[in-house]
């Protein structure tokens, strides 16, 4: 990244972010590690984080960094086989750092389009060997063991993704100022306003738990669907409490409340509301069709052939494990921005997602046994996938345990 790319990027903005990602996404203890993850043109973001980090007392901070050449390098000059390897020395060493207790923090910021021109096979075999490497650190963090949370870098070729008809300093410039407005580090005290927004989120989610409804049913175009909900589910928003004690806001931005659904009792058709940037390649359209929980039927107008290798990873891959409800008015949705990143597109749109549940969503989640999870609905799989399926032409039911509906959204707003 050019010097004049860093200057387009607000320092000051920049430096909120970063001790928003400490005190709110994290809240960080003293002698508490951390590790970090990062595309290489986040550094200045990771720079101030460490700085942050260990004002705040931190034991020791380490950080991996990805960089697009060298990943491309891969698809253009590896021999066939490198394509079902991963660095399972690397995420052994993670999962090990994470039953001590270290915080984990992932910048997002990769170029959305990176493995759009490379061979889908390639890219499914690469990310099916990746999630079983990773799968031992993943359940640490699905499993909320311990406080982590995601934020993103303006990067320039993502930058260049969504503004294409901008010079690349102004491009980042735009991105920049759309993540800080986002994350709410744009306002002059962004820890307070954070608390006022988990306030807001807390009060959905304790409503929604008050409810109990067995299943919600949404309706719209292209979409007549009923998401059965897990026994015993919890709905979450904003800060939640980790099992290590920590209070910790997991994604930043946020606006979402969300449960687990029922792997077994989602029936009925979905379209996708906007595109899922998955992986480096662009999947827009999607249709899908449910019967006793499974995906039966999926098609997309574009990445469909990425897309059923997705589906294809194991077999909770076609269910789902998460249904999130947002607002069509939030932030993100209002910017009428599409970032080809699900940090921030789930958080313009009621989402669902395929694969893994979390375990936290469910009523005394942190004593459960894997096998008491599944019994209660609890979805398990190598992947996490969130779709948009929200929009201000859906409208949401709750539908109690003796079939009688209770308005939750309607037009895409709260009822």
């Amino acid at each position: 990244m050019t010097s004049s790319t860093h200057q387009a990027v607000d320092p000051v903005k920049l430096d909120k972010l970063a001790e928003v990602a400490i005190k709110v996404g994290l809240r960080l203890e003293r002698g508490q590690d951390l590790l970090i993850t990062a595309p290489i043109a986040a550094l200045p973001l990771v720079r101030l984080i460490t700085k942050h980090a260990y004002i705040a007392g931190a034991g020791l901070v380490t950080t991996f960094y990805s960089d697009e050449e060298t990943t491309l390098a891969r698809y253009a000059h590896a021999p066939d086989e490198s394509f079902d390897k991963a660095s399972n020395w690397l995420y052994d060493g993670m999962a090990k750092a994470f039953a001590g207790n270290t915080a984990r923090l992932a910048i997002s910021g990769d170029n959305p389009m990176m493995l759009a021109a490379q061979d889908p096979a390639k890219v499914a075999r690469a990310n099916k060997a990746m999630s079983m490497a990773y799968k031992p650190a993943l359940e640490k963090i699905s499993n909320f063991d311990i406080n982590w949370n995601i934020i993103s870098y303006p990067n320039p070729a993502w930058a260049r993704q969504m503004f294409p008809d901008d010079a690349e300093q102004v491009a980042v410039e735009k991105l920049a100022n759309a993540i800080f407005a986002a994350s709410r580090v744009d306002v002059a005290d962004p820890i307070a306003a954070w608390a006022e927004h988990n306030a807001n989120l807390a009060k959905r989610s304790a409503w929604l738990n008050g409810e109990r409804f067995s299943a919600l049913h949404f309706t719209g175009p292209g979409t007549d669907l009923t998401v059965g909900l897990a026994d015993g589910h919890e709905w979450h928003g904003g800060a939640s409490t980790a099992k290590n004690g920590i209070t910790c806001n997991p994604n930043i931005p946020t606006e979402e409340v969300f449960t687990t659904p029922h792997a077994l009792r989602v029936e009925g058709h979905v379209s996708s509301t906007k595109p899922l940037s998955h992986q480096g390649t662009l999947i827009d359209n999607i249709q899908v069709r449910f019967e006793a929980g499974r995906i039966v039927e999926a098609k997309a107008s574009k990445g469909e052939e990425v897309l059923n290798k997705v589906l294809d990873t194991d077999e909770g891959a076609r269910r789902l494990g998460e249904v999130a409800l947002v607002p069509h008015s939030s932030p993100i949705s209002a910017s009428g921005v599409l970032f080809y990143n699900t940090l921030f597109d789930e958080n313009a749109s009621c989402h669902i997602a395929l694969g893994q549940c979390y375990s936290k969503c469910f009523l005394d989640g942190a004593s459960l046994t894997q096998e008491q999870i599944t019994a209660q609905g609890g979805n398990s799989s190598l992947i996490h996938i969130d779709w948009m399926i929200g929009s201000g032409a859906v409208d949401i039911d709750g539908v109690r345990a003796d079939g009688a509906k209770v308005p939750v959204m309607r037009k895409g707003e709260w009822a």
